[in-house]
């Protein structure tokens, strides 16, 4: 479920650092780990349609015993993990017809959109 960690400086790995600012007692939010029951559902309405919105997602996240924004926030996980892969196989296509090279170390234009490349070892 969507739990909250206990204070972050009473972290037993170690004092709160500079970075974390925010009073004394900042709440981590603990990352939702999902059954492997409720992720073969969410992956086939994934397969349905990439976008959950309304009583919909109300509904799915009632019947995984989840809450409305974990039903949310995993599918636009999702969504970000289903482009990485479609761009990745859009580049070994292209690849594999010789319409592009593989990217390679002395590529300049990498550098300018890191963020939004991925680089594939082939």
């Amino acid at each position: 479920g969507l739990e909250l960690s206990h204070c972050v400086g009473a972290d037993p790995l170690g004092p709160a650092g500079p970075w974390r600012s925010g009073g004394p007692c900042k709440m981590k939010r603990v990352r939702t780990v999902f059954k492997p029951e409720q992720l073969e559902r969410l992956e086939q309405e994934f397969l349905k349609q990439q976008y959950m919105v309304g009583t919909e997602r109300v509904d799915l996240a009632a019947t995984l015993h989840l809450t409305e924004t974990q039903v949310k926030v995993w599918f636009q996980n999702r969504r970000i993990k289903w482009r990485k892969q479609s761009m990745e196989q859009k580049k070994a296509k292209l690849a594999q017809f010789g319409v592009i090279q593989p990217a390679s170390a002395d590529s300049t234009d990498v550098k300018d959109h890191e963020e939004d490349t991925v680089d594939v070892e082939l």
